[in-house]
């Protein structure tokens, strides 16, 4: 099966400028998400699986798939490292 990712519960986030301002308000985090993440963003509040998020980042910017999927990686895991995700499946 699949791993689907998503928003925690709790994110809240708004789109201002072309950039996502996001609030966890059960971790107390505020933070805001540059343009690469922001086209990425609205997917995670929908569930996404990392392939679907790759293959955006290198269609939206033009990126070879290998970059892309290091950048995914990287936002993953820092997305992750604040518990700001879920794995569902």
């Amino acid at each position: 099966m699949t791993e689907h990712l998503r928003l925690r519960e709790g994110v809240h986030w708004r789109e201002a400028e072309g950039r996502v301002i996001a609030l966890d308000l059960p971790g107390g985090l505020y933070l805001t998400v540059n343009r690469s993440g922001s086209v990425l963003w609205p997917m995670l509040q929908e569930g996404a699986t990392r392939d679907e998020l790759v293959n955006r980042l290198a269609a939206e910017f033009d990126l070879p798939p290998e970059r892309a999927s290091t950048d995914v990686d990287a936002w993953l895991a820092a997305l992750d490292a604040q518990h700001l995700l879920e794995r569902v499946e």
